[in-house]
């Protein structure tokens, strides 16, 4: 699927594709932070036909819901496609010093130069968690960066 990219001066950034059945789908990221859901008329492709305004829980809402849980799956093949990229999930144990703390307080990026993507808790997946983003035991932390500053990071989420 080929997604078009669109700087919109003044306003943000326009990302835009076709469906299968031949809708046209956009996604205006404004760059206060707010997003904009627009799905084009059929007849008309420059025709908006609705626009839905979507503030932060909803927009991380409908990520969750249209395949976040393929977050994990997209970096195994990009991790293959890139040498040196590596992918770790590790999790957050009972005990751990980061059990009931932020992504925050635990610096991981600052420290190692990796970075958290993505948290899974259950069934549901936490995409680019904030750093207000509270840990639970039993969190899988998915980790992306080389293979020694994702280590480090897998040990501060274990030993702090």
């Amino acid at each position: 699927m080929e997604i078009e990219q669109t700087p919109l001066p003044g306003i943000g950034l326009k990302h835009e594709f076709g469906t299968q059945s031949g809708r046209r789908v956009a996604v205006v990221s404004h760059r206060s932070g707010r997003r904009d859901l627009i799905i084009y008329d059929r007849g008309d492709p420059d025709r908006a036909c609705e626009a839905i305004q979507l503030n932060d829980e909803e927009a991380d809402a409908l990520v969750e819901l249209l395949g976040a849980p393929r977050i994990v799956q997209r970096l195994n093949a990009l991790h293959r496609e890139i040498e040196g990229l590596v992918s770790l999930q590790v999790t957050v144990l009972p005990g751990s010093p980061y059990d009931g703390r932020t992504l925050g307080e635990a610096r991981i990026r600052t420290r190692t130069g990796a970075s958290v993507v993505a948290v899974v808790r259950g069934s549901q997946v936490h995409a680019s968690p904030t750093p207000d983003f509270r840990f639970a035991a039993a969190d899988v932390v998915v980790v992306v960066g080389d293979a020694e500053n994702t280590a480090a990071a897998a040990d501060i989420l274990a030993d702090g």
